[in-house]
């Protein structure tokens, strides 16, 4: 449960549900606006008024525009990880890395607006660490080639690095043309995975 400084600094208290409810009104809006607009265009003026409210409305609930932006982009990225999780959870660990590839791709085709919001926060708010990108994809590897009985193959950092990069080129070509088939893509990727894999 989300909580809140109360204004007299005595301490956390939960959110009400109402404000709880506007946090998530003013994320949605911030991801919508980031997303069709950039981060820069997204100020806390056009917040206010796609929220239909004031700046000291939005203010109240988050300290600055980074604030919110940080809190939209947490949002999205809760939601991939959630949905990239629960289907490698469902896949047996041989198949995990597919799983990976192909939801991480359909996430983010079908949220097209995660995408854009994600890529923004990280050139203007957020730059993450390089490391938390690639370690959870290599880990899924390395237990990939162990579930098979095979031995360490082609280092597993290079490898996520690799999908990754492809990953992240597939959703941005989608993003200029959206026409683009990135189901075709992400089994393209996941065969050439599974080939330097596994082979």
């Amino acid at each position: 449960m989300a909580v809140r400084r109360t204004p007299s600094g005595t301490g956390d208290r939960p959110l009400s549900f109402i404000e709880q409810a506007r946090r998530d009104q003013l994320i949605g809006v911030t991801v919508d606006l980031v997303a069709e607009r950039g981060y820069a265009a997204a100020s806390l003026a056009r917040i206010a008024q796609a929220a239909g409210l004031t700046k000291g409305a939005v203010l109240y609930h988050f300290a600055s525009k980074d604030a919110v932006v940080a809190a939209a982009h947490a949002h999205v990225l809760n939601a991939l990880v959630a949905d990239v999780g629960a289907a490698v959870d469902a896949a047996p660990a041989d198949r995990a890395p597919a799983a990976y590839v192909r939801r991480m791709i359909g996430h983010l085709t079908e949220h097209p607006d995660h995408a854009r919001m994600i890529i923004e926060a990280m050139i203007n708010v957020d730059r993450p660490d390089a490391e938390a990108r690639w370690r959870p994809l290599a880990a899924l590897l390395r237990s990939a080639r162990e579930a098979r009985g095979l031995a360490p193959g082609t280092d597993p950092r290079t490898l996520a690095l690799i999908v990754g990069g492809a990953i992240d080129a597939i959703i941005g070509e989608r993003l200029q043309d959206a026409a683009y088939d990135t189901e075709a893509a992400a089994e393209a990727l996941v065969t050439m995975l599974e080939t330097a894999l596994f082979t």
